[in-house]
């Protein structure tokens, strides 16, 4: 059995990773890096408290690390930290746990992610994206949603109003347009644990259209 790290396992997509993989018999241990401790409690989960500022991550060990590390402008105050909290971060962690033995890197990213990217958020996206293929793992999977639907545990007006939008016209968005539904959080947790146990290699890119668990 393997043991699987998670960075982000607080947010929206993060959450639904932590519950599916207590449940998947393919982990016998699930290790949490949070900043703040969490109310998860199940004999496979190890939780570690970070400095993600002073990385320390010498004693933690793992298979395959499923990365929805995540915030917005208003919550990070500035771009420049957004920009560290959403690339920076996720990138020296990675880094480091390769050099511990880790084999694969699993991230939630976004439709429209490129590095040279206009948009802000999409070119951060992007970056973190070329940033994990650089480092070298056995195989990095990257999971581009389009706009993801469920609960969070914050209020955000704009998801909230996104969310109804998307509900409405999902149903329409047929073809090409397929890639644009909305996707629930709880399904790209289930496509990120399943191809990650499918022994690919190399880096492989899964547009909005295949995130279904299914």
């Amino acid at each position: 059995m393997k043991t699987a790290i998670i960075i982000g396992s607080s947010g929206l997509v993060g959450s639904h990773l932590v519950k599916q993989l207590i449940q998947s018999n393919v982990y016998s241990k699930v290790i949490l890096l949070n900043r703040r401790k969490t109310e998860v409690t199940n004999s496979k989960i190890e939780e570690h408290l970070i400095n993600f500022d002073k990385l320390d991550l010498k004693d933690i060990n793992g298979d395959d690390i499923f990365c929805a590390i995540g915030t917005t402008i208003k919550k990070a105050g500035s771009k420049e930290a957004q920009f560290k909290i959403d690339c920076e971060y996720p990138s020296h962690i990675a880094k480091r746990l390769k050099e511990n033995g880790a084999k694969q890197f699993v991230l939630v990213s976004s439709l429209g992610a490129n590095a040279t990217s206009g948009n802000f958020y999409l070119r951060t996206k992007g970056q973190l994206e070329k940033n994990i293929e650089a480092i070298g793992f056995q195989s990095a999977l990257i999971v581009r949603p389009s706009f993801i639907l469920g609960n969070r545990k914050e209020f955000r007006m704009g998801e909230k109003f996104g969310i109804v939008v998307m509900k409405l016209l999902g149903p329409l968005m047929m073809g090409s347009l397929k890639k644009y539904r909305g996707v629930q959080a709880s399904d790209i947790a289930g496509k990120m644990i399943k191809e990650a146990n499918h022994g690919l290699s190399g880096n492989h890119v899964f547009e909005s259209d295949s995130n279904t668990a299914n």
